[in-house]
């Protein structure tokens, strides 16, 4: 097989963090909101046991933020989204898809409130921002909208609360999940949450001063070290285990939230100002297809993505992956419901597997 190596250029931008990134001896990069976001280090199983034993810290700066100002900012992170967000509290973080008019996802981001006038979207891979812009300019709404210069980093495994206290003192463990508080490292004042693109728990840090990055890596690491810390990324095995969605891979703007299993993040019937609420209003009930987990009790290679029975395309894998902890091979897949309200089980390639809802429920 030809090794392919991807060219850096000023298109595709580095992190504050990219110089430990790589003395950590990382193997391959993904690009996200074009910046590098590292993809693998020793292996995707090694890498795997790690974050599930121990405790990695990530650079994941490239979870752009899309920066909301201004008296008219909580009405236009509103319109973007059909979830209702006029109770969130202070550093609060909320999972909102956002939808067009025709009910499609835009992006899924966590929405961090500040104030009522002060708003985070800390997004997935694509450019909401020049969307939030237009449509602030659409409705001649009074706010600014820019990118600002945070650089999130993750700690995520089991030993995550442990490290972190160590670095940022005991009111860590006073965070709840999808909280955050402003701490200190070296008199700079950060935005901590207890958030990440995993579910053996952890935290983010919104890093705002970039000549901080190195100082604050390698003090992670240094208190880690009877911890077995290591560097690390979103792990492809972990995240489908764990039911975990990936815009532009599982989800796309031509899905909408009902067929992505997100309708407890909508509020349909909230008296709330948003594009999306008359079309998602109109198809709730009627959308034609679901994404569902399929498991099978042996490895699969899979010859493609669509799926098809009696000769007719029913749907497509969007991600699959082998458990080594479960031995099970698992996947995503949009499918038909008219086939899923007759049938439990799935025949790929001559192998069938079990029909499962996500995320998936391995004690069962």
């Amino acid at each position: 097989m030809i090794e392919k190596i991807l060219s850096i250029t000023k298109r595709t931008r580095s992190t504050p963090f990219t110089r430990r990134v790589e003395a950590a001896g990382v193997k391959s990069y993904a690009v996200y909101n074009r910046m590098l976001l590292p993809a693998v280090f020793e292996s995707i199983e090694a890498d795997y046991w790690h974050l599930c034993e121990h405790v990695q810290v990530w650079d994941v700066a490239c979870e752009r933020q899309v920066e909301i100002k201004g008296p008219d900012s909580q009405r236009l992170v509103q319109l973007m989204t059909p979830r209702d967000i006029s109770r969130a509290q202070e550093l609060q973080c909320l999972y909102v898809p956002l939808c067009d008019i025709d009910g499609g996802i835009i992006n899924d981001p966590i929405a961090i409130k500040h104030t009522k006038q002060h708003w985070w979207l800390s997004i997935a891979d694509s450019d909401v921002g020049l969307w939030a812009k237009g449509l602030a300019t659409g409705y001649g709404l009074d706010v600014t909208v820019n990118e600002p210069d945070v650089w999130p980093l993750a700690v995520q495994g089991p030993k995550a609360e442990q490290l972190m206290a160590r670095v940022f003192g005991d009111e860590i463990k006073s965070i709840r999940f999808f909280r955050g508080k402003m701490l200190h490292f070296q008199n700079q004042k950060m935005l901590v949450a207890r958030s990440g693109w995993s579910k053996q728990g952890g935290f983010e840090i919104y890093l705002n001063n970039a000549g901080l990055a190195e100082p604050l890596w390698d003090e992670l690491f240094r208190q880690g070290r009877d911890l077995n810390v290591r560097a690390g990324c979103p792990n492809t095995i972990e995240r489908i285990e764990s039911g975990l969605l990936s815009f532009g891979g599982d989800i796309s703007g031509e899905n909408n939230p009902f067929e992505c299993g997100l309708d407890a993040y909508i509020n349909l019937d909230a008296d709330i100002e948003s594009l999306s609420h008359a079309k998602l209003t109109a198809l709730k009930g009627h959308h034609k297809n679901q994404l569902i987990g399929l498991m099978f009790d042996r490895k699969m290679t899979f010859t493609e993505t669509k799926i098809s029975f009696l000769n007719q395309v029913i749907g497509n894998i969007t991600s699959e992956v082998w458990s080594p902890k479960h031995e099970k091979h698992l996947a995503f897949a949009m499918l038909q419901r008219e086939y899923l309200q007759h049938h439990s089980l799935i025949e790929i390639d001559g192998i069938s597997g079990r029909i499962c809802e996500l995320p998936f429920d391995f004690e069962n």
